[in-house]
């Protein structure tokens, strides 16, 4: 094991940074897109599995307050929104290699005082399932969903717990033609399920795996909760761009697993660099076989990605509504983009687009 982690640690330190330091044209084009599409700050990374091609970030952390102190730096977190699975799904992986847990385990088999009161529509729930979408549980996706349910205590491992008893007890999604039904919840009954088997509670596993083992910074919630003087997430009130700030009442404690991190655009690139380099065979943290299974192991969705099996593409957006996160990951080209923002506007989402095309026609053209 030593020799694995040392070598994911030289892979890490070993990334070239090969854009040069005067602006390119792409970093141009990215500012300018920044500015049109009202998008406070923008980061943007193109990398290879053992390159970074292209990384920038651009602006400032607050629409209403630009000046020296809140422009954009390299040392900036962003919220990483729902592409906080593909590392709930890194940790179960890490769980699984280490046998304890696979991706069959039942979640009544860990939790069988639970049964009794239980849904029998989710008696066969599994790890896979709940982490590939499959296993029927509601979405809660909007606020609305959280308006109504019964106050849970304690710490945050014990209220998932009592979050996971809940959902059990409750109707199922019906059964439909979808291949996948989306829920943050089901990440949430997943968590309970690694905290039993390894003793630890998610953030500790978070702590030992992202930040013992493989060195990355990570936090959790929105950066200006962590230091005010990090990006501020954005969002529309009364037709005008807000920044948020960190008191804002706004908690996903609930589903933290499933979209609650938050981590320097470095630190992110180099998560899913490791992940491009497992897909192309070789093996660090993970086995490469087991990257495979994360990216492709279902269809349409397997364990925190979106994928095109017959493109060689996985993707995957996330946004609590006020930053957005988009990641690509092309297989067969050997290529990766990240695209972030402090805001979710629709004019944020069609600058992000449209900077995501400029990003893959420049890495992709004929050389």
């Amino acid at each position: 094991m030593k020799s694995i982690v040392a070598a994911i640690l030289l892979l890490l330190a070993s990334v070239s940074v090969k854009a040069q330091s005067q602006k390119t044209d792409l970093a141009k084009t990215a500012d300018s897109i920044r500015t049109e599409s009202a998008i406070p700050e923008l980061a943007y990374v193109v990398l290879s599995s053992d390159s970074i091609l292209e990384k920038d970030i651009l602006g400032y952390h607050r629409s209403d307050l630009q000046n020296d102190q809140t422009k954009a730096k390299a040392t900036d977190y962003f919220h990483l929104g729902s592409n906080t699975k593909a590392i709930t799904g890194f940790i179960a992986a890490y769980l699984v290699e280490n046998k304890k847990i696979s991706w069959s385990t039942k979640f009544f088999s860990l939790f069988p005082e639970l049964k009794k009161d239980a849904n029998p529509d989710f008696y066969e729930i599994t790890l896979a399932g709940l982490l590939s979408h499959r296993a029927r549980i509601k979405p809660y996706t909007s606020g609305t969903e959280f308006q109504s349910l019964p106050k849970f205590n304690g710490l945050q491992a014990e209220q998932r717990r009592q979050f996971a008893a809940y959902l059990v007890k409750n109707d199922a999604l019906p059964k439909n033609k979808e291949v996948y039904n989306y829920s943050n919840a089901g990440y949430s009954i997943a968590a309970t399920m690694l905290e039993k088997v390894s003793g630890k509670t998610w953030e500790q596993l978070l702590k030992e795996v992202l930040g013992e083992k493989l060195h990355l910074k990570y936090k959790l919630s929105w950066p200006n909760r962590i230091d005010t003087d990090q990006p501020w997430g954005h969002w529309i009130e009364q037709d005008l761009l807000a920044a948020l700030p960190p008191a804002t009442s706004y908690n996903l404690n609930l589903i933290e697993p499933a979209g609650d991190i938050s981590m320097p655009l470095d630190d992110y690139a180099k998560f899913v660099q490791m992940n491009l380099s497992g897909l192309k065979g070789k093996s660090n943290f993970l086995k490469s076989e087991t990257y495979n299974y994360l990216h492709y192991g279902l269809g349409k969705y397997a364990i925190g990605w979106l994928n095109t099996p017959e493109k060689q593409i996985t993707e995957h957006a996330g946004s609590a509504g006020t930053f957005y996160c988009y990641t690509l990951i092309n297989k067969e080209k050997n290529l990766a983009y990240i695209v972030i923002a402090n805001s979710a506007t629709e004019k944020t989402l069609k600058g992000i687009f449209a900077l995501l095309d400029k990003m893959i026609r420049s890495a992709e053209a004929p050389k």
